[in-house]
């Protein structure tokens, strides 16, 4: 029995990775894949190895995913070189997906004008709180220190984000196996053998407590839900 409950508490352990400091480089701080469709790119800074880290990174998702839009979370970053700012617009562009671009009062210099030209090009809406005069879309109140350890874990409350009922149930997706307690459970009745697991409730779902992050990716289901809608029609 002690070796199904490790099993079964195993398959929640890419919850606690997903967002652990990962520190790939100075550019594309973090990279990974939400609620099995939203590519979440973290750029700590802006300049021209971005344009090398961005398609690495979508080719990579879209290997094994039908992404539908992509946060880019510019909270925090900064960098001095415009020149580089075209090519990488249009790397954000070209796969036409809808853009939610995130910011906060410490978005600075190339990340805030990145940030100010795809809004300007009507390829995304911004969320977040102002930066250097420049006002987001959707304005999102979120405490700064709370901000900088959402980018660790977006699923860890602190002690001034939103409570579980004003925040976004999300279910990350990484390339590795994320197989819950719950279907862990399903796969013992399937096969005959649920005496052991009767007593074993359901994990209750991630909550992600960042709230600019929820309402950026809030923004790209809507979108996409939208569009299939359409299609349908």
């Amino acid at each position: 029995m002690k070796r199904r409950l490790s099993l079964v508490w195993l398959g929640l352990l890419p919850l606690a990775l997903l967002f652990s400091p990962q520190r790939a480089g100075a550019t594309l701080d973090r990279s990974v894949v939400l609620e099995n469709n939203v590519a979440y790119l973290h750029i700590a800074k802006t300049d021209g190895a971005l344009s090398a880290a961005i398609p690495t990174a979508l080719n990579r998702f879209q290997a094994t995913n039908t992404i539908a839009g992509i946060v880019v979370d510019l909270r925090f970053a900064n960098g001095n070189d415009v020149d580089d700012l075209p090519a990488i617009e249009q790397l954000l562009k070209q796969p036409r997906l809808p853009l939610a671009i995130l910011i906060n009062g410490q978005t600075s210099g190339a990340s805030a004008k990145l940030a100010e030209d795809l809004r300007e090009e009507n390829t995304g809406l911004v969320f977040g709180s102002a930066s250097e005069n420049f006002q987001p879309d959707i304005t999102v109140p979120a405490n700064a220190d709370d901000e900088k350890k959402f980018l660790n874990n977006p699923y860890a409350a602190g002690p001034h984000s939103p409570s579980a009922d004003s925040s976004t149930n999300l279910l990350p997706f990484v390339d590795i196996d994320h197989t819950t307690e719950a279907d862990l459970v399903r796969e013992k009745i399937k096969d005959g053998d649920q005496d052991d697991t009767d007593h074993i409730s359901a994990p209750p779902k991630p909550v992600i407590r960042d709230p600019v992050l929820a309402r950026g990716v809030d923004f790209i289901k809507g979108v996409a839900a939208l569009h299939l809608k359409t299609n349908q029609s």
